[in-house]
């Protein structure tokens, strides 16, 4: 790890899949691996299950590069802690990477913040922060 980069990986948060039949994939990973449906987003297409302490997120397309060889990958997510979006930001920038604008988004924690890369090979990397505390 690089002394002076504020981003730390605890681990990977989630993976998100592309399908033309979210059901089919969600039968496999429930009935066939064990996971269990954590949340359903349907304005968005998605389906998420809990995979131990990570989710694998359905994500149902339309057309035929939705289960093309490496297509079928949307992104992954590397949870990453402690989650400072500026630092993270200039530190990325100094590399050349161009960080996408810090949003609030669903992991395998909770509701959180997040910021989207793209690696040198076209792969999309989510770095997500802890979750949102618990509103009182």
């Amino acid at each position: 790890m690089n002394a002076a980069s504020p981003i730390r990986i605890r681990g990977i948060d989630h993976v998100v899949l592309r399908t033309r039949d979210s059901q089919r994939l969600q039968r496999f990973y429930c009935d066939v691996l064990g996971c269990t449906v954590e949340k359903i987003q349907a304005g968005i297409g998605l389906t998420q299950l809990r995979a131990g302490s990570s989710l694998i997120d359905l994500l149902q397309v339309a057309g035929e590069t939705a289960a093309q060889g490496a297509m079928n990958m949307d992104h992954f997510c590397l949870r990453v802690e402690p989650f400072d979006a500026d630092a993270i930001g200039a530190f990325l920038r100094r590399h050349g990477v161009d960080p996408g604008k810090v949003a609030s988004r669903y992991g395998a924690e909770g509701e959180g913040p997040s910021i989207y890369i793209t690696d040198p090979d076209g792969n999309t990397v989510e770095l997500k922060g802890a979750p949102w505390p618990a509103p009182r």
